[in-house]
């Protein structure tokens, strides 16, 4: 268990402190990581945790910089996402997890300009929230998606980070709701012993502060540039684990 749980704080500092950088690609190296280790319904809960501490705090240290109008269109767009879920009360397995996780990047780099998803526009906001929601509860995460909305904005590096983080932290409470307490009867008892998410808690803090500090010297186009290689080789990553299930 020591080891284990060695290897976790380890990679939730890492993921935290991506996330910190970019906003998004921790949160789905972590969700990859805990799938792989844990049961679907112990994934979600511990990644739950996790990020909505990570995430949290992120808007913290960025308050500043939040767009809070759009945090509350945001929102009403998440609450019927979760409000459709608590209806189908569908749970995932691990290879859904994988497949969609792994698809993300690929769907949200194809999606066309044109589209003009600008999330400052009218409307966009709560659609927004919707699919970035029901993605969240499906595979977990979702920023690449919710990158689409805001890389068309006319919002700044620091801007999107601080907005995102808090949209962000509400979607993973609302995941935290959903399978901790709406659909918990429909999986199996995480069995995490309570200290396991006190620890990460003080980590992905940690992780965020070191990540907030190279995002402070990064350029705005680099932010974007990186964003994108990560996420294309984290993404095929995933939809190979996602075959060697079924193979395997």
């Amino acid at each position: 268990m020591f080891a284990s749980s060695a290897i976790l704080g380890i990679v939730v500092v890492v993921t935290a402190t991506l996330s910190g950088i970019f906003g998004m690609a921790g949160g789905m190296i972590l969700m990859a990581f805990l799938t792989f280790t844990y049961s679907v319904g112990a994934a979600m809960m511990l990644h739950g945790v996790t990020q909505a501490v990570s995430n949290g705090y992120r808007a913290v240290i960025n308050r500043n910089d939040i767009v809070w109008r759009l945090v509350a269109t945001n929102m009403a767009g998440s609450l019927a996402a979760l409000a459709l879920f608590m209806v189908v009360s569908f749970v995932p397995d691990k290879a859904t997890v994988y497949l969609v996780l792994g698809a993300i990047p690929f769907v949200a780099f194809a999606i066309p300009k044109s589209w003009g998803l600008d999330i400052t526009k009218p409307f966009v906001a709560p659609t927004c929230g919707f699919v970035v929601t029901a993605l969240t509860l499906t595979a977990g995460v979702a920023g690449p998606i919710l990158d689409v909305f805001f890389v068309q904005s006319p919002l700044t590096r620091h801007q999107i980070v601080a907005t995102k983080a808090v949209t962000q932290t509400l979607q993973h409470l609302t995941k935290l709701l959903y399978f901790g307490v709406l659909a918990a009867h429909l999986l199996p008892a995480a069995d995490l012993p309570w200290w396991i998410y006190v620890m990460v808690a003080p980590l992905a803090m940690l992780g965020t502060t070191l990540g907030k500090m190279v995002l402070d010297r990064m350029q705005d186009a680099q932010f974007k540039t990186w964003s994108r290689y990560i996420l294309f080789v984290l993404g095929a990553i995933l939809i190979w684990q996602c075959v060697s299930l079924f193979v395997g």
